[in-house]
């Protein structure tokens, strides 16, 4: 059983959100997957004639998934925090989310300064999914010798029971508005994820995108289940395994946001 006082259990527990976040980039895949197959075939069409093995072989492992996410689900209540978000009052709510904001908004003035513009070659890349107006407006910044600290208000969170908090020092990036602050080496992915956040910042503000991420995460109580979180991976996954498929992230942050998603 890990422990948080444990550092060592600590970076275990870091590795396995790292693992998990791997693992739901692959299940909205697959959902997708099935999702544009249901859209397409009826439910009898399929067990009609559809290839045997192929289906004995999705049935299982969704069976298989469902039954060991059952039993995670299961856990929740077992595991969860002694102070739930229904718990705390609108008033501390509300406290929260302007911390969050304020922490936010000086972060990105403590790198602003030291960020640099996107190269050329960046741009090429990222400009069939972003404007050019916003890719001239990034400011990104690499971190050698150090990493992103944990905002200074969490062991007071941590103190009022609030557990699985994002660990910003094992994230492979944190945006602040137009920057974009990588603990580790840059990537054309990470870029991609960093960017898709920034879209979320210009479409939402930093007060509704720090509110709706604040409240998802009280009711979640884990970061990559929150939507704002959960449409980045979904839309990096599918730019890395389809680059020839292009697309618009501000219209789908547009929409999600009008749907009332995040």
């Amino acid at each position: 059983m890990f422990s948080w006082d444990n550092p060592d259990d600590r970076v275990a527990i870091a590795q396995m959100n790292s693992e998990l976040q791997h693992a739901q980039l692959e299940l909205l895949s697959a959902h997708c997957a099935a999702h544009q197959l249901r859209l397409r075939f009826t439910a009898e069409d399929v067990a009609r004639f559809g290839q045997r093995d192929i289906l004995r072989k999705s049935v299982r492992t969704a069976a298989s998934l469902n039954e060991y996410y059952s039993s995670i689900e299961k856990k929740f209540a077992e595991a969860a925090s002694p102070l739930s978000g229904a718990q705390l009052t609108e008033a501390r709510i509300a406290e929260a989310i302007t911390r969050v904001s304020t922490y936010l908004r000086e972060r990105h003035d403590h790198y602003l300064s030291s960020a640099i513009p996107l190269t050329n070659r960046q741009k090429a890349v990222m400009w069939p999914y972003f404007s050019a107006a916003l890719l001239d407006r990034i400011r990104i910044l690499e971190l050698d010798g150090e990493r992103v600290p944990n905002p200074p208000f969490y062991e007071e969170a941590r103190a009022m029971g609030l557990v699985n908090l994002p660990e910003w020092t094992h994230m492979r990036s944190l945006t602040f508005l137009e920057v974009v602050v990588f603990n580790e080496k840059l990537t054309e992915r990470s870029l991609f994820h960093g960017l898709v956040h920034v879209v979320q910042f210009d479409v939402l503000g930093l007060e509704r995108y720090t509110e709706l991420f604040v409240r998802s995460f009280l009711n979640t109580k884990l970061h990559i289940s929150v939507p704002l979180e959960a449409h980045t991976f979904s839309l990096e996954s599918k730019f890395a395994e389809h680059p020839a498929e292009r697309f618009s992230v501000e219209e789908k942050v547009r929409l999600w946001a009008k749907h009332g998603r995040y």
